[in-house]
């Protein structure tokens, strides 16, 4: 079983929830009738993944909290320390929404053309990555500055929808 992310621009949190209100768990990016402006990123992990290619573009070292996020969805209270305590609980299922800080954003839609075989190259070089190479991961790199080109350009934000 594999982690599914896919990233999208949206206005607010509350547009999201409707969303996926109205989604019966479905992704809400790609497919025939796409909720959201987005790339479709399988096993692209917000904290981690995605963490490592905010850190490669920043040139610092990854740490935890790299990426700044809030969750939107599921909409109940967050689980305890000891998690979900039943399998019908939506924190163990999924799916699950993060927004994204503005700085994540920011920091993606500040990567010059020019800079991001380099950006590239260094994010390959994290763990969680290997074996891919810069010819791999460029593309996806790509649509991501792209997509929170866009976010940018119009006031919105940028999210995850994460499933298992």
């Amino acid at each position: 079983m594999g982690v599914l992310t896919d990233y999208f621009r949206a206005a607010d949190a509350a547009s999201v929830v409707r969303a996926l209100q109205d989604a019966d768990d479905r992704p809400l990016v790609g497919g025939r009738d796409p909720h959201f402006d987005g790339v479709e990123a399988k096993r692209l992990d917000p904290d981690l993944v995605l963490g490592e290619l905010i850190a490669a573009i920043r040139q610092v070292p990854w740490e935890a909290g790299v990426v700044d996020g809030s969750p939107v969805w599921p909409t109940t209270p967050e689980p305890g320390p000891d998690g979900p305590q039943d399998e019908d609980d939506p924190w163990a299922t999924g799916p699950w929404v993060v927004e994204l800080g503005t700085a994540v954003r920011d920091t993606l839609a500040g990567v010059d053309d020019a800079d991001v075989p380099t950006v590239v190259a260094r994010w390959v070089q994290a763990e969680e990555l290997r074996p891919a190479g810069v010819e791999d991961m460029q593309p996806l790199a790509e649509e991501l500055i792209r997509l929170a080109r866009r976010a940018s350009g119009v006031g919105e934000q940028l999210y995850c929808w994460i499933c298992l």
